[in-house]
């Protein structure tokens, strides 16, 4: 199978579509490979999960034919060793507001041996536990693995130029929630439109996919439209949450309870 930065890379083939698991449910995972989900990304910030969920859903997802990359917690770096090692495709880090911190963050994922400061882990799941030689494992770790930045700040924005430029940087992905929360702006505003345009550009110009997150199908259709290479819709604690509450009220207003 393709690395996500190959079927994600600029005009290459259709844009991929994922969404974010936020529940410690196998099942959950399963459900969404069924569904035809190109990609998930596991929620490590803005959810409860432990490193054994999200170590055995990476396990599974890949098992059933999907990408699945990390967003870790944090900028602290904690973890980003033993995702690696479960064999993630990929690491989001979020909160990524200037070059110094892309470079730090990213270089978290890249060999010693690159000048990045990943130790050797080979007879972990990424080394195939132990069955790939040493040529492929690291081959598979410089090649293979997403590390995306996400920027989610005005300030960030204004330094996408210097970000994308970080030579360990391969992906970005441009936070929406927290960017409108930060200015007091909607997305639609056309400042907002403006900083998305450039993020976009910016990213293409160097060859890089560019994603972000929205919360439903139309405007997954309208992040496509202004070139997004990959778009996380939804999540599946909302889209369980959603579908409950619509049958229920459904079933309520068809027999006329109120």
């Amino acid at each position: 199978m393709s690395s996500f930065i190959e079927c994600c890379a600029p005009a290459v083939g259709d844009p991929q579509l994922g969404t974010w698991v936020k529940l410690p449910s196998l099942e959950t995972v399963e459900i969404l490979a069924l569904c035809g989900y190109d990609f998930i990304v596991i929620d490590g910030e803005h959810s409860p999960l432990t490193l054994e969920s999200v170590y055995r859903s990476v396990a599974l997802g890949q098992a059933l034919g999907m990408q699945v990359l990390v967003r870790v917690a944090d900028r602290s770096g904690e973890t980003v060793q033993r995702i690696l090692d479960s064999g993630a495709d990929g690491i989001l880090t979020p909160q990524v507001a200037d070059a110094a911190v892309a470079e730090e963050v990213t270089r978290r994922m890249v060999f010693s041996s690159d000048g990045g400061t990943r130790g050797m882990g080979a007879t972990s799941r990424a080394g195939w536990w132990g069955l790939a030689t040493a040529v492929e494992y690291l081959e598979h770790g410089r090649t293979q693995l997403a590390r995306v930045v996400q920027l989610e700040s005005a300030e960030a924005l204004a330094r996408v130029d210097e970000i994308l430029d970080v030579p360990t940087v391969n992906a970005a992905l441009i936070g929406l929630g927290d960017l409108t929360l930060s200015t007091g702006r909607r997305a639609s505003d056309p400042v907002i439109r403006q900083m998305v345009a450039a993020f976009v550009a910016a990213g293409h110009e160097r060859g890089l996919p560019c994603g972000t997150a929205v919360a439903n199908a139309e405007a997954a259709v309208a992040a496509i439209d202004d070139g997004f290479d990959f778009v996380l819709v939804g999540n599946d604690a909302s889209l369980f949450a959603a579908a409950a509450k619509s049958q229920l009220d459904h079933v309520r207003e068809r027999v006329g309870i109120a």
